[in-house]
């Protein structure tokens, strides 16, 4: 169950904490926190975390993201996996560089 947290966020906001996990070596890092964001288009994944796991960026994939302010970053993608409530969600993801990641 996701916990609020004022520390990140306020008003505080919902974090749930997920294991990522390399599908090609089985490394995983366990309670990497997520923002739950249900109106997100995307995931995005903390970039710290990719590192310690060693997951490759896929080559020549970026993406462009749009903040509310109207700012616009490039990010690269990556593919792992994801365990989220006791399930295993596989898929493309989006980096980012902050601490929390975004559960979208």
């Amino acid at each position: 169950m996701p916990t609020y947290n004022a520390a990140w966020f306020d008003p505080p906001a919902p974090i749930a904490y997920v294991t990522l996990r390399n599908a090609h070596t089985g490394d995983s890092w366990a309670d990497v926190p997520m923002l739950l964001d249900s109106g997100a288009d995307v995931t995005l994944i903390p970039q710290a975390v990719i590192e310690r796991l060693d997951v490759a960026v896929l080559a020549d994939k970026s993406y462009e993201l749009a903040g509310f302010d109207g700012s616009t970053s490039q990010v690269p993608a990556v593919r792992l996996e994801m365990i989220f409530l006791g399930r295993l969600f596989r898929g493309q993801f989006l980096l980012i560089d902050q601490e929390w990641g975004v559960l979208g």
